[in-house]
């Protein structure tokens, strides 16, 4: 069984449709894959239905962006399995106006300097329920001042290190709401892109209830993935993986499936949710007792 846990689609900040997505899953021999578009679960239901008609297990999933209050970085946690999806709108809705405010001030400021228009960025981020950084880059491509979105020129306006950054941060939700919430709805909080984080980081992280990590993905190299296994382990926490596929945007070539979750911890993914809710009635229990 080969399982994705992590792909995008043109709903958030990714380039293919739901459908184009679950056929090339399925001509890549993908048994399972998890559509994560940020702050968007706009997918879910239509990705299950056309997976079902290819054969492909669609597990239902968000990616909800944060900021983490300790240490003011972006956290991306991923959800999975939420048992009232519903509960988590309003949070995805928060995030993706923050989202687009911060473009718009981006878009403004580069328009400062770039003969690009608001108008022009709109029609680059044509399918999604935002606008990305890497739509702006696709309008500066589309009038020449950029052969790809991860060029110089994206590392000169978009990186904070930039000599002509304009890059703002989205006010997003702080991280242990997020992780809350998640919970709220019923479902399973694992942080993505666990590899850029330091031991120190990911243990704090850990204690604002994390369910799991992110240990399979580009991103990493095998030291950094059997540390975030040997972390989650110690934890006893749960361990995922996925390609963090966009298609078109991402920064390396990557495909669905490069990067897979074992059937095993996808076996304990899905019996965690029972688990934990075993372990809340034996908790419930003791309490009325005292």
């Amino acid at each position: 069984m080969s399982v994705d846990l992590h792909c995008h689609t043109k709903l958030s900040d990714g380039s293919l449709g739901i459908d184009d997505l679950i056929i090339l899953a399925k001509k890549r021999g993908i048994d399972t894959i998890s559509i994560t578009d940020k702050n968007c679960q706009a997918g879910n239901v239509r990705a299950k239905l056309i997976g079902e008609r290819h054969g492909i297990n669609v597990i239902s999933g968000v990616e909800i962006s944060s900021v983490d209050e300790k240490t003011q970085k972006e956290v991306d946690i991923l959800c999975y399995l939420a048992d009232s999806p519903d509960r988590l709108e309003g949070l995805c809705r928060k995030n993706s106006l923050a989202c687009r405010k911060a473009s718009q001030y981006m878009i403004i400021n580069v328009a400062k300097k770039y003969p690009i228009t608001p108008d022009l960025v709109t029609k680059c981020a044509s399918g999604s329920t935002n606008i990305f950084i890497h739509h702006i880059m696709k309008a500066l491509m589309e009038i020449g001042y950029s052969s790809s979105v991860y060029s110089d020129l994206y590392d000169e306006l978009f990186t904070p290190e930039g000599k002509s950054s304009v890059l703002v941060q989205p006010k997003y939700e702080n991280t242990k709401a997020v992780i809350e919430a998640i919970h709220e709805a019923g479902g399973v909080a694992i942080l993505a892109h666990s590899g850029k984080y330091s031991d120190e980081e990911i243990e704090h992280l850990i204690s604002l209830g994390i369910d799991g990590l992110e240990a399979w993905s580009p991103y990493n190299d095998e030291e950094t993935t059997e540390n975030i296994i040997k972390i989650a382990k110690k934890n006893k926490i749960l361990a995922t993986g996925g390609s963090d596929f966009h298609g078109f945007y991402n920064k390396r070539t990557i495909t669905v499936g490069q990067f897979t979750t074992p059937e095993k911890n996808l076996e304990e993914l899905i019996s965690y949710k029972a688990r934990r809710k075993r372990m809340q009635k034996k908790e419930a229990a003791l309490a009325a007792t005292k």
